[in-house]
């Protein structure tokens, strides 16, 4: 419909004649409607507030246990009760939903500081569900009494809830740092939150440094602050420049490896225990995933894999052989399974509970002091009223003991004692109604001395919270002592607050080398035809003649590799592609044609296809008789495209992809170049350059043709070709100066003997 109007159907008249239809603009519609349901979402299901680090489901399940009184010295209750209480008064969504946070906050596996005791099933780290909500129970943590301390001391605002039967609080008080110290993640609309739990200890020594130096560095703080502390443990292996990074913007992540030992089995044998494993990541599912990795043999360092956890976690890991690098394995492992795993970061938080903000730590750190300090000011504010409340009844106490036979003949004799009582001592309505309230018991001698104490004792604390109220210096002492008692509760001396998560740096390993134990050695005969038709057999094959082609095709390169190689193939459009031994088409049949596993151009065909050395050179020549040497290792394609190195431009093509032999003792110095006019040049090696892409150096110069063949040698050695007879032939250097010469000369006719092909094997 677009930007139309909808109309009332014809005769039924608009919203005029009482049918209460109204024409709304589509587009307006739903651009407002979307935007109430996307607001509803970020601010009242997936996002946390960065003061209590709570998202609304966790906030109305704390404030609904602390109403039933489900303290941790408290005995438990049922869930059902609970998600019953919540569900009906606070949280109109369905049970199960609220039932699933409700057992989070208590898998010690899922919350670094579970803020619900639970008793029954509550899941485990396999990915069990927990029982239902009529088996289990359950009660607060001291970390749930530690974010509700102080709620009702006006600490926090609340808000009618959906029915407007009862009250529900904004926002926590939040003693505990829960956003940070248990993590959050969310989903919402155009956005989401995922924040890693940290150590509880740790994040009360930043707040006080915060306290001392409100504008701490990022570098400073991560002293305090090092990296995450997840529940189930693990090694983080991010570089510590990454995490500051992280930290500094509210946004990176982490790369968390599972803690492993090498455990001796004796005789010279060995297994791999695991045990901890990356946070969020389900140990059956990781077991069951690597035995399908074993099984399509692509572990081939592994023999075994066995869970043997009780209680605790202990998976082993047996080698193929004792000769395996533990090291090797592990590596091997990391890159294939979830035993290693990255968790991001990005705290996008409610800002003061109604902006969502991607903040950095300090600034998390900050709002969460920020709330504290409002709130020891409401509390203070409470508390003062309460005092001036009391000491208002203390004060007509005190009227009453000193003018006590008074108070009872007023009381006695007058008609409207409250009112006398008011004229006669000069007291207020609230201390005649306490006067008049006063039980006769009260009136010995030893309760005007305690009345006395008290209302000493309160004018004192009255005088020390007006100090508190008036110095905001104070106000921060007693917020760095509330957080130093949240570090004393929670620290890492206790059985909670040790931390879990250590650091480390990841090992290097030569990838090249993890590559090649992720393959199984065997050896293969790779075949390629003129049609571009590529396969591998198994084993070495002895006679190649023996190989058959489809009809009209025939034998272009034939060789013997390893499963483990990596192969380049060189065409004639000068680009380099990389081909993999192992996954190359097996030998049955005729195999495939290799540009369905490279994206080769229409008119290409294949100049030459060899096993990678990463030491060794190569000559490449177009077939105008320009080239230049280029590293094996400079040439390894990481994509289909392939990588361009000779630069040609039809109708020149790439003609030339000579070896030059790498070891220093038996390196070549000079060049040998025969053209399509048989004639041979020789110069100095050294005269080409070595280069990574280009067009290269005229070689040779030609009035007609081109370049047809080049080869590499010592002069000392002679220069050797082959003929049609396979015999070898060998001219000295004393036989070869009359062709020696330099780079871009046309050169003498070939010796005699020399092959009719013009190529020299």
């Amino acid at each position: 419909m677009g930007n139309d109007l909808i109309h009332p159907p014809s005769g039924d008249g608009g919203s005029g004649d009482g049918t209460g239809i109204e024409p709304i603009d589509l587009k307006t519609a739903l651009e407002e409607r979307y935007l109430a349901y996307a607001l509803s979402t970020i601010m009242g299901r997936a996002l946390p507030d960065v003061r209590d680090g709570m998202k609304p489901v966790h906030r109305r399940i704390l404030h609904a246990m602390r109403l039933l009184r489900l303290n941790p010295d408290a005995g438990f209750a049922k869930c059902a009760r609970i998600v019953g209480d919540v569900m009906g008064k606070f949280h109109p969504h369905g049970d199960q939903a609220i039932y699933d946070a409700l057992v989070r906050l208590s898998q010690d596996f899922a919350v670094r500081y579970p803020l619900v005791d639970g008793q029954g099933n509550f899941g485990n780290i396999d990915g069990d569900n927990a029982a239902a909500m009529r088996y289990t129970e359950a009660r607060m943590t001291l970390a749930a009494t530690a974010l509700l301390e102080g709620i009702n001391e006006d600490a926090v605002d609340f808000r009618p809830t959906y029915n407007e039967e009862d009250e529900e609080p904004v926002v926590l008080p939040g003693a505990f740092p829960n956003l940070l110290a248990n993590g959050a993640a969310g989903i919402a609309v155009g956005m989401a939150t995922n924040i890693p739990p940290h150590n509880a200890e740790e994040l009360c020594n930043a707040a006080l440094h915060l306290i001392k130096f409100p504008n701490a560095g990022f570098d400073k703080l991560m002293e305090f602050v090092p990296g995450p502390d997840f529940p189930t443990g693990g090694v983080i292996v991010e570089p510590a420049e990454n995490m500051l990074s992280a930290y500094k913007t509210g946004k990176g992540g982490f790369r968390l490896r599972a803690r492993w030992e090498k455990e001796d089995t004796g005789r010279g044998t060995w297994q791999i225990v695991i045990t901890e494993i990356p946070y969020q990541v389900q140990k059956s599912k990781l077991i069951e995933k690597t035995a399908e990795l074993l099984l399509a043999r692509k572990l081939p360092l592994l023999a075994d894999i066995r869970d043997e956890s009780a209680e605790d976690i202990r998976v082993v890991l047996e080698p193929k052989s004792r000769s395996v690098d533990a090291e090797l394995l592990m590596e091997q492992m990391f890159r294939l399974t979830d035993l290693e795993t990255r968790f991001p970061l990005n705290m996008n938080v409610l800002s003061g509970g109604k902006v969502p903000k991607v903040m950095s730590l300090r600034d998390v750190l900050r709002e969460w002091l920020d709330h504290r300090k409002d709130v020891l000011v409401r509390r203070s504010r409470h508390r003062l009223a309460q005092i001036e409340k009391r000491l208002e009844i203390l004060g007509g106490y005190l009227v009453a003991f000193l003018n006590i036979d008074e108070v009872i003949r007023i009381i006695r004799a007058e008609e409207k004692p409250k009112a006398a009582l008011i004229a006669r001592f000069e007291i207020t309505d609230n201390q005649a109604e306490a006067i008049l309230n006063l039980r006769l018991r009260a009136l010995h001698k030893l309760e005007e001395i305690e009345i006395r104490k008290e209302f000493d004792d309160l004018t004192t604390e009255k005088a020390g919270i007006e100090e508190l109220l008036a110095s905001d210096e104070k106000q921060w002492k007693t917020i760095a002592w509330e957080v130093g008692e949240t570090k004393k509760r929670f620290g890492k001396n206790t059985e909670v607050g040790a931390r879990r998560s250590t650091f480390a740096e990841a090992v290097e390993i030569d990838l090249e080398a993890v590559q090649q134990a992720m393959i199984e050695r065997e050896p293969i005969t790779v075949v390629v035809s003129e049609k571009g038709w590529i396969r591998a057999l198994k084993g070495h094959a002895p006679d190649f003649a023996a190989l058959t082609f489809k009809e009209g095709d025939r034998l272009k390169i034939a060789f013997h590799a390893q499963t483990t190689d990596k192969l380049l193939m060189f065409t004639t459009m000068g680009k380099f592609y990389t081909l993999t031994a192992d996954k190359l088409p097996g030998g049955r049949g005729h195999g495939e044609p290799v540009r369905i596993m490279v994206d080769m151009e229409n008119d290409a065909d294949i100049v030459d296809l060899f096993i990678q050395n990463p030491t060794r050179k190569r000559l490449v020549a177009s077939t105008l008789g320009n080239g230049f040497v280029v590293s094996e290792n400079d040439v390894v394609a990481n994509t289909r495209k392939g990588k361009q190195v000779l630069n040609v431009a039809l109708p020149v093509e790439a003609a030339l992809c000579v070896e030059i032999v790498a070891e220093a003792d038996t390196a070549p110095d000079h060049l040998a170049v025969v053209g399509e006019n048989r004639k041979l040049i020789i110069f100095p090696l050294d005269q080409i350059p070595e280069m990574g892409r280009g067009k290269g150096v005229r070689l040779q110069k030609y009035k007609d043709g081109g370049i047809k063949d080049a080869r590499a040698f010592r002069l000392a050695e002679g220069l050797s070709w082959t003929d049609s007879a396979d015999r070898t032939h060998t001219r000295t250097a004393a036989e070869l100066q009359e062709f020696i010469g330099e780079r871009a000369q046309a050169g003498r006719m070939v010796p005699k003997g020399f092959p009719r092909n013009g190529r020299f094997s």
